[in-house]
């Protein structure tokens, strides 16, 4: 029997030439990673191992990003622990304001992580790597302790589902509005503890920046990890930045899978999901008209480039509905910078754009950005739970940057279409 694309990775990770769905085994670990929410608690289980050294501070990242720059007295404890651990462990990469970014856009940025790695982060979405050909997926902070002293965690290995996407993409629908449908269609715990392989020929012409934005939304469906297939796109992707040896793996023709879907991207218009679940979504065409509050475009699933260039080619001439607040959080000073030059940042401000500096912000309701009751906000970030961005009484809804700057624009949910645009290539 062959063996799915994470299994393969796994394998080798174990050093083992086989695993299957179920089976416990112990990995080496390429990367571990961890935030200053998450930090904190597994700096203090590491000092409880009682080692003098990291497994290996090229590869332990710890990046503060979900409230920073800082918004009150503990966050600004818990960001220094992280600065005092980097420093005390001779950490190589060492992130803080001004140089840091969100976590799941700054690592691939960096070039920290390639393909065939096995990534673990203190954080759900630490999946998104897998839009490299890598095995990235969110554990505990107890669990990345470990791994930090001793570069090894353990698994139980994943079953797969595998989704082919085919077709042409219909205007103005990208990698978020096809992760959302899948979502939709498989329900948050349809692929529960397993790995989400995607591929099909749609997905072959994909941007990176749309594979990011997937793969780090396949623990929304309940996923271990989600993972693409290593293609030109993702070399021409990490020609430059990955400056150290990987491996490329493929799944076998024979590899099992739980479940297979196919999806014809000629049936998926832009897609909207309505709280409070990012299951419970709607085509455009249904969810347009509701009022809003609130746009927010940014996140670990939607501050890269692509994302900031979409919405300045909607704001482009227009002005932000008066009703609206629309705040825009750039991924990472590397994205703001880029986007400084290519007059992204002028052209937000100047529809009357709030742009922040990178930061999780409001996707976790945590600052820049919450919610009163009863208020509504759409946003490009990736769940919108019960209070997910502020009060219990508020709602969220998820969408990709197209349809967040349209709405932006129009005081509503509603499509590009509405304001007479065609998509650019």
């Amino acid at each position: 029997m062959g063996l799915t694309l994470s299994q393969k990775i796994l394998a080798a990770h174990a050093g083992k030439d086989y695993v299957e769905p179920g089976e416990l085994i112990n990995c080496k670990v390429d990367l571990a990673l961890a935030n200053d929410i998450t930090a904190p608690v597994a700096i203090q289980e590491f000092n409880k191992i009682g080692v003098d050294r990291v497994f290996d501070p090229d590869r332990v990242v710890l990046v503060p990003d979900h409230f920073v720059p800082n918004k009150d007295i503990k966050s600004a404890e818990q960001a220094k622990m992280l600065r005092d651990f980097s420093r005390r462990y001779g950490l190589t990469n060492r992130f803080d304001v001004g140089t840091m970014g969100i976590e799941h856009c700054l690592l691939p940025e960096q070039g920290l992580v390639g393909p065939g790695d096995v990534v673990i982060g203190a954080d759900s979405h630490t999946c998104t790597y897998g839009a490299l050909g890598a095995f990235s997926t969110g554990v505990g902070s107890t669990d990345l302790a470990a791994a930090m002293a001793t570069g090894e965690v353990w698994f139980k290995v994943p079953a797969a589902s595998k989704f082919t996407y085919y077709g042409k993409r219909r205007p103005w629908v990208s990698g978020k509005d096809l992760i959302l449908y899948t979502i939709g269609k498989i329900g948050v715990d349809g692929a529960l503890y397993q790995s989400m392989e995607f591929g099909g020929e749609a997905i072959s012409s994909l941007s990176m920046d749309s594979r990011f934005t997937m793969a780090n939304m396949a623990i929304e469906a309940g996923a271990k990890n989600g993972i693409f297939p290593v293609d030109e796109i993702t070399l021409q992707y990490i020609k430059g930045r990955l400056k150290r040896d990987y491996r490329i793996f493929t799944a076998d023709p024979d590899a099992e899978y739980v479940a297979e879907y196919e999806f014809n991207l000629d049936e998926i218009e832009p897609q909207v999901a309505f709280p409070h679940l990012p299951s419970n979504t709607k085509g455009i065409s249904e969810a347009a008209g509701l009022t809003i509050d609130q746009v927010v475009i940014g996140s670990c699933t939607n501050g890269r480039l692509e994302d900031l260039r979409v919405a300045a080619q909607i704001l482009q001439g227009r002005q932000v509905h008066p009703e609206i607040r629309l705040i825009v959080f750039p991924g990472t000073q590397q994205i703001y910078l880029d986007a400084l030059r290519e007059g992204i940042i002028e052209t937000l401000i100047s529809a009357g754009a709030a742009v922040s500096t990178p930061t999780c912000g409001p996707c976790l309701g945590g600052h820049m950005g919450i919610l009163a009751k009863g208020e509504r906000a759409l946003s490009t970030t990736n769940r919108n739970f019960v209070g997910r961005m502020g009060h219990p009484e508020s709602e969220v809804y998820l969408c990709s940057p197209a349809i967040a700057a349209a709405s932006a624009v129009l005081g509503r949910i509603g499509s590009p279409a509405e304001l007479g645009l065609k998509e650019v290539d």
